[in-house]
Formats: structure tokens, sequence, C-alpha cells
């Protein structure tokens, strides 16, 4: 087991840009390993488009069984982990 932490991307994370930036880095964990910690400790803000472009959009190379068997989410705070759940909701729903 591997351990992301998006701390070392910011305090505060905001846009799709950077969601993307993250999620380009986070891949090729993904892909190597068979199950990674996405650690938010120490984050104070995940915004709704970075938990779409960054976390929701790896809907598009995985199923969500697929993700949820391969992740374990850790140090979400309440509004951030309500970013990161609404944005797995609205995904999934459009992709069915």
């Amino acid at each position: 087991m591997v351990t992301f932490k998006f701390i070392d991307y910011g305090k505060n994370l905001g846009t799709r840009s950077l969601g993307q930036k993250v999620r380009e880095c986070l891949m090729p964990l993904l892909e190597g390993n068979e199950r990674v910690v996405l650690d938010f400790t120490g984050v104070d803000v995940v915004s709704n488009s970075f938990a779409d472009e960054c976390i929701a959009k790896l809907l598009l190379t995985m199923s969500l069984a697929e993700l949820k068997s391969r992740t374990t989410f850790r140090g979400l705070n309440p509004v951030s982990s309500e970013s990161v759940l609404t944005a797995l909701q609205r995904r999934h729903l459009y992709m069915e």
C-alpha cells in the first residue's frame, strides 16, 4: 500500500488545472499498486471543481467499484468530504 499526500500540492485545492495536474501524478500510483491511500491530512479546502477533475475523472479509466476497492480516503474534513462525494456521485450518474 502506498500513500498519496495531497498536502504536497497545497492546503487549498481549488482549480481544475491543479486537479488535472494532481490526477496525472496520481494515475501512475493507481496503475502500479494494488491499493493507494488518498491522504488529505492538512488540506483545508477541496473545491467541487478540483474534486471532479482529480478524483471523479478517475471514473473515466476505472469503474466506481474498482476505485472503491483500490483506494482509501484519509484526512478529509467534512466540507471537503462532501465535495469529493458529490463529485463522484455526479460523475457516476453522468456516465450511466
